[in-house]
């Protein structure tokens, strides 16, 4: 399925980027390529294909949430690069 000149330069415009005639001619083939694979996907019989959300099972890679011992303030401001007492000492980010 060839795309047109006049498609890559909408979709470019849609993007809001600019193109190179080079640039142009080589989206044109590079898409027109994409739309094949697809053409190509769409003659696949996927009848005893299962729909789903998701391409692969969903697990959770979070721990489980376990109450801890916090840091002194000693250690949670060992590397702070300026520091007043047990504060770190930051820049004024609004006025006053």
């Amino acid at each position: 399925m060839p795309l047109e000149r006049a498609d890559v330069e909408h979709i470019a415009a849609l993007a809001r980027i600019g193109l190179s005639e080079d640039e142009i001619v080589t989206f044109q083939e590079q898409l027109s390529n994409i739309l094949d694979q697809f053409e190509l996907l769409k003659q696949l019989d996927t009848s005893a294909v299962e729909p789903t959300g998701h391409a692969v099972e969903l697990n959770s890679v979070m721990r489980e949430d376990v109450p801890e011992e916090s840091l002194s303030a000693e250690d949670t401001l060992l590397n702070a690069p300026r520091r007043e007492g047990d504060l770190f000492r930051v820049k004024a980010v609004l006025e006053e």
